[in-house]
């Protein structure tokens, strides 16, 4: 008999992305792994098949969420242990490895760390060690960073720069360093710098290599203003225990149940696309057990079958959203929508996008809101394709309540014209702003992507006077982009540019990062023009103007 070769112990206990090859599929023995009661039970753990992005088969760790039986034969809905929740299914029992099946503990509740109870059966909140929460934290920087490039001849031709200066042996890191290295010295901050919270020096090796910077004992680092890692949804560390009042949209994550936790919409018709969502979202209960939910592109109103959304395309007038109209460049124009005075479609809103955000909570009441929605024009009127929200007042200075840009139109460089748009408002405000927390991990990987092309882009573009090295520093760079301090020295301890050496501060920008960087904006296309912006800010401290 040939042998049958099972998943590892903990493989299922995979990072994202992370493919296993399995060599065969595991013999299912319907006795040998069953509840007392004789049945697969909700909390049960076991490796589920499922193919991933290279249509390979793996087996990762799943966990039983719900049984629901159809036609006599039962079908199980499965959360993939570290994975995102948008991966979640149902499944028959063959794609089952019963010999690994995992029960839940007896106590089905487990108290969380604000002291309410849970309610996973059997799936106690993991705790993140305190270094795994350290990791990729801000800092401790003076935010006061004066900057001075020194660039090498072989990139005089940069857009926006004048011929750079050759590299002296002085402004060096090491006497035998490659001359393909970009050298930017940081001259001292004005304020002197306490030596205890003065990062490590770094050196770095053969042209990339660098070592991470150690924290300073005894002292408290900053929280990670990119936000944590998104990719598990297990978690809820870094989320707020009581919604603020000002109308944030956070979710509290200690009250969610099962039912919040499984997908309740089959497909989604919008316009001339067919959306699948990926999470949890409050629609009437009747309407889950519909195999489409049909949705009017204009108003966002649902309805119960395709005749019923025929009938309202006869009554309803719009043709794009309500609201003013702020921004128009070619197809592409950009509505603000107060939560107040649009309601019904803000509320309609809302239900839509939950479907593809797990991190943000729903609130009916939408009035401390202001909705843009970005459109794209055709003969037949302004089709959405993703928007934003924001605060009307915020006094944590977030420009961004929630983000998205529908799947239909993903990965065509929407998602940066959002952010890019969301900032500019910053800009004719006079604000620096930051996207609120936490971050889904499309948004983190977008949102740093951003960071890192503007940033990159202010600084390649600096000019040099009187034959001085281009100096410039963190509170101007916020001051151009709008983006918050704390994102942009984030952003260059992400990017890993930024080091201390001999009581100053030195950044440099290898050929990679440079070439990567002019090959990203080759390809990114679409850009705000703030001469197609038509935007007045208002005073929404005057309550009477809600």
């Amino acid at each position: 008999m040939a042998e049958v070769v099972s998943p590892v112990p903990g493989a299922g206990r995979r990072e994202p992305g992370e493919v296993g090859r399995a060599r065969g599929p595991p013999v299912a023995d319907p006795g040998a792994a069953l509840s007392p009661q004789g049945e697969i039970i909700e909390g049960c753990r076991l490796p589920v098949l499922r193919r991933n992005q290279d249509n390979e088969d793996e087996w990762p760790l799943a966990e039983i969420l719900s049984v629901k039986d159809i036609s006599g034969r039962k079908l199980f809905y499965v959360h993939y242990i570290d994975f995102n929740k948008r991966l979640d299914e149902w499944v028959t029992h063959e794609r089952l490895d019963l010999k690994k099946i995992q029960f839940p503990k007896k106590e089905a509740k487990t108290p969380t760390k604000n002291g309410l109870p849970g309610s996973r059966p059997g799936s106690p909140e993991r705790e993140v060690p305190a270094s795994a929460q350290a990791s990729g934290k801000t800092l401790p920087i003076p935010v006061q960073i004066t900057l001075r490039f020194n660039l090498p001849k072989e990139r005089e031709a940069i857009p926006g720069g004048e011929p750079d200066q050759p590299l002296s042996s002085s402004s060096c890191l090491q006497p035998n360093h490659r001359s393909t290295k970009r050298k930017v010295e940081v001259v001292s901050p004005a304020t002197p710098v306490p030596s205890e919270s003065a990062p490590a020096s770094v050196f770095p090796q053969n042209g990339s290599a660098r070592r991470a910077v150690a924290a300073q004992p005894g002292r408290k680092r900053k929280s990670n203003c990119l936000g944590t890692d998104e990719d598990s949804q297990d978690s809820s560390d870094g989320i707020p225990s009581a919604p603020r009042m000002t109308g944030s949209l956070v979710s509290d994550r200690s009250h969610d149940d099962i039912v919040t936790r499984m997908k309740n919409i089959e497909c989604i018709e919008l316009g001339r696309h067919r959306l699948k969502p990926w999470y949890f979202s409050p629609y009437p209960q009747e309407l889950t057990t519909l195999p489409v939910l049909y949705l009017c592109e204009f108003c966002l109103k649902y309805g119960r079958s395709l005749k019923c959304l025929q009938r309202h395309l006869t009554k309803c007038d719009l043709r794009h959203p309500p609201g003013n109209e702020i921004y128009r460049k070619g197809t592409i124009s950009f509505f603000e929508i107060d939560g107040r005075k649009n309601k019904s479609y803000s509320q309609n809103l809302c239900l839509l996008a939950k479907c593809f955000l797990d991190h943000k909570t729903l609130y009916y009441d939408t009035d401390p809101f202001l909705f843009y929605v970005m459109t794209e024009y055709d003969c037949k009127g302004f089709h959405i394709v993703g928007y934003f929200s924001k605060e009307k007042e915020s006094t944590e200075d977030y420009n961004v309540a929630c983000i998205l840009t529908l799947p239909p139109y993903q990965r065509r460089g929407y998602g940066k014209l959002l952010i890019e748009f969301s900032y500019e408002l910053s800009k004719v405000e006079g604000k620096t702003g930051t996207p609120e927390k936490p971050l889904s991990d499309l948004g983190l990987l977008s949102y740093r992507s951003y960071w890192s092309q503007t940033i990159l882009e202010i600084l390649m573009g600096l000019k040099s006077e009187s034959g001085e090295r281009p100096q410039i520093t963190i509170n101007e760079i916020s001051e151009i982009t709008s983006i918050k301090k704390e994102d942009v020295i984030s952003t260059l301890q992400y990017l890993n540019l930024i080091n201390y050496y001999k009581g100053q501060y030195i950044l440099t920008l290898s050929e990679d990062i440079v070439d990567g960087h002019e090959r990203a904006m080759l390809k990114r296309l679409l850009r705000i023009d703030s001469k197609c912006l038509h935007f007045t800010p208002k005073d929404w401290s005057k309550r009477g103007k809600w």
